[in-house]
């Protein structure tokens, strides 16, 4: 009895194709708008966590001042070296402190000029953001103590600068003082927040301070934690640590922040996800629209086929078989249009997620999910039509014109 339903259903499907197309579009276009949110939605989560990844595992940033807030003064004290190394010494936690200052500046070779963010800091620095050399190498303990004129540099100074030559053992200058080019880094690509992270000149942090600073700041310390150690209870350690060396009362509060990337990543993630449920919502209401087509389209079609309901109740088919008929129908109008928008969908997540820059993630539990909701509301919306057409009268049927 299925079977028979379903191969009337097909054949009246195949009787009337453009208005077939035309009621299932709704439910193509909700079905497509679903997936392609939620995959897009899910590929830039991916993007924003493999980015914040990039920037170091298990990092903390501290910075002088507080958060940026209404009436809050952001200016404070900067740090110095001996407060990174109070860190390193007495946090056994920490994998790795690196004390920076940093300031954009103009990196010059020949005829080419390039401006760039300028960094001193210690080879700690290099191993807190799991950055390698491709070529080259990093500072040597005795260059970081004498402050040698050498520097590592980024991917992006390297091809605005030398194009495609080996910058290795080159001279560049950096305002009054000429560095040469000991070591290349490994490419990173934009930040999360749009930076890039490759437009970097890295030099030995007494060099920047000497040479350039002209003062024994430190603007930034990054830190690392231990794998399985929680950054919150460092977090508080470094704080109570700071305190102290700030000479801050239990009355006063920080004069400086520290910040965890894992909360920037949490609140990036959420937000990315919160966008994704409300244009996935959107994309379900097209659903529910696609549904009110179904169901008007199949009491069209009740009332186009009423003779031949009536000929069907009165040679002796049961209620039950009519509504079957009808259901069975309005489900099968409705999963060809939730397979028409899944493959669409995944046509569409591709290319977009090619424009787009963004990782594609195929999320299979979504596109089952959204393939039953479309049966689903086929079943739904064309209860009552079927209902209607298995509870007709035979003999006014048959009278019907």
């Amino acid at each position: 009895m299925f079977w028979n339903a379903v191969i009337l259903a097909l054949r009246e499907i195949r009787r009337n194709v453009l208005r077939s197309f035309l009621t299932i579009l709704g439910i193509v276009i909700g079905v497509a708008a679903v997936i392609v949110m939620v995959t897009l939605g899910d590929g830039a989560t991916a993007q924003v966590t493999q980015q914040i990844a990039s920037l170091g595992s298990n990092l903390l940033m501290v910075t002088p001042g507080k958060r940026m807030g209404p009436g809050q003064n952001v200016g404070a004290a900067p740090f110095s070296v001996e407060d990174a190394e109070s860190l390193r010494r007495d946090i056994p936690q920490l994998v790795a402190v690196a004390p920076m200052a940093s300031k954009s500046m103009s990196a010059i070779y020949g005829n080419a000029n390039w401006s760039t963010q300028v960094s001193g800091s210690s080879n700690a620095y290099f191993d807190v953001r799991n950055w390698k050399a491709t070529t080259g190498r990093l500072f040597s303990d005795s260059e970081l103590r004498s402050g040698a004129a050498i520097c590592v540099i980024g991917n992006t100074v390297r091809s605005k600068l030398f194009g495609n030559q080996d910058p290795i053992g080159a001279q560049i200058r950096l305002q009054n003082i000429s560095c040469q080019v000991v070591g290349l880094l490994e490419s990173k690509g934009q930040s999360t927040m749009g930076s890039d992270q490759d437009d970097v000149v890295i030099i030995p942090l007494r060099t920047f301070q000497r040479r350039i600073a002209g003062n024994q700041d430190v603007n930034i310390i990054q830190v690392s934690v231990r794998d399985g150690v929680s950054t919150t209870r460092i977090q508080q350690d470094i704080e109570r640590l700071l305190r102290e060396r700030r000479h801050l009362s239990a009355s006063d509060e920080n004069n400086f922040n520290v910040m965890d990337m894992k909360e920037i990543t949490a609140m990036l993630t959420s937000t990315t996800r919160i966008m994704t449920a409300l244009l996935s919502a959107v994309g379900a209401v097209s659903l529910l629209v696609g549904g009110i087509g179904i169901m008007n389209i199949m009491l069209v079609s009740v009332t186009e086929r009423t003779r031949e309901i009536g000929i069907r109740l009165a040679i002796g088919a049961f209620e039950r078989e009519v509504l079957l008929q009808f259901l069975v129908e309005a489900a099968v109008l409705s999963s060809f249009g939730g397979l028409v928008g899944i493959t669409l969908a995944l046509f569409s997540s591709l290319l977009l997620a090619a424009l787009l820059k963004l990782p594609f993630i195929f999320n299979a539990p979504i596109v089952a999910i959204a393939f039953a909701f479309s049966a689903a509301i086929g079943l739904i919306f064309g209860y009552f039509p079927a209902r209607k057409a298995a509870q007709l009268d035979p003999i006014e049927a048959l009278r019907y014109e």
